[in-house]
């Protein structure tokens, strides 16, 4: 009886791994231009700077104003293990143990063959800045002053999902082998509340829907090499959006064309079972109109990564 035990065991993660080998080479994909590697394990050590930018402009009583605050930049450290597509990752934040970084931020990504997206949320207390209003000197803006949570959300759907591969530049759970784009649609949204403490208080609510379609391309120099480069604009489809000085509200009308743009990049090099690389993903939202007020979110994130294949 003492011999069934382990030998079920053993015959039930055989059956599973099977199982989930099956699944992960499986796929309608052309593989002269994309393969999944040869191993099982991924093993991957990621480096990620992350940053956001809130830029404000407009027209108060016929003079022109314009606000800019920039939240700490966050530095993270992560390990990540893949077993057959499926992943594990645990990060640490230097600075929020050494107790010089307050805010908090989760990144979720998801790069399919076929489908994709990101989510983004930060919440952050210290955006540092400052305000020019025509005729007056300009006016630092310490931290502590603004307050700020955002989601992010953005998602891609591939058609030439046979040869084009977003995971090969993200992930690394496919290799792109020879170059090949493909059109892209899109659909991003955004949601922010903002808090000002500044002479009163000022809130800014808003939420955005947006709409729209890209392209994305790998290339692929020679042997061992990636470089990806996309872009997905979207038009703004539902807005609702509303600012408050102390007792008064202001609502904001929709001002064509409103768009939420989301760039991605990366550049990776393989050797054997070794690769590294950097990739980015930046955010840009624009709202409103300079003849009133226009507000301009920027999210950005870097990353440095190596890995080793098993």
């Amino acid at each position: 009886m003492g011999m069934i035990a382990p030998a079920s065991a053993q015959s039930f993660f055989s059956r599973v791994d099977s199982i989930l080998t099956l699944h992960y080479h499986k796929g309608d994909i052309d593989t002269a231009y994309i393969m999944r590697p040869q191993t099982k394990w991924t093993i991957t050590a990621r480096m990620n700077v992350s940053g956001a930018k809130i830029e404000a402009e407009g027209i108060d009583e016929g003079r022109h104003f314009k606000s800019e605050m920039e939240a700490n930049r966050k530095a993270t450290l992560s390990v990540g293990v893949s077993y057959l597509g499926i992943s594990l990752s645990a990060s640490l934040n230097p600075a929020k143990l050494m107790g010089k970084y307050r805010d908090f931020e989760l990144n979720f990504n998801s790069y399919g063959r076929r489908f994709g997206f990101d989510i983004i949320y930060q919440d952050a207390k210290n955006f540092t800045g400052w305000h020019d209003h025509q005729g007056m000197e300009r006016i630092e803006l310490p931290d502590g002053m603004l307050s700020v949570k955002t989601l992010n959300l953005n998602a891609y759907y591939v058609f030439n999902s046979r040869r084009f591969s977003y995971p090969a530049a993200f992930s690394q759970s496919y290799i792109q082998r020879r170059s090949a784009g493909s059109f892209l649609l899109a659909a991003s949204g955004m949601g922010q509340h903002a808090t000002l403490d500044w002479q009163e208080t000022m809130q800014l609510k808003m939420t955005n829907i947006g709409l729209g379609a890209g392209y994305g391309y790998n290339y692929v120099p020679g042997q061992g090499w990636l470089l990806h480069i996309s872009a997905l604009p979207t038009f703004i489809a539902y807005s609702k959006t509303s600012m408050s000085f102390g007792d008064t509200n202001i609502p904001l009308r929709y001002h064509f064309p409103e768009v939420i743009i989301t760039g991605r990049g990366s550049i990776v090099r393989q050797w054997s079972n070794i690769f590294v690389g950097m990739s980015m993903v930046f955010n840009f939202t624009n709202i409103g109109n300079k003849e009133s007020l226009a507000i301009h979110n920027t999210k950005w994130r870097i990353r440095a990564f190596f890995g080793l294949r098993l």
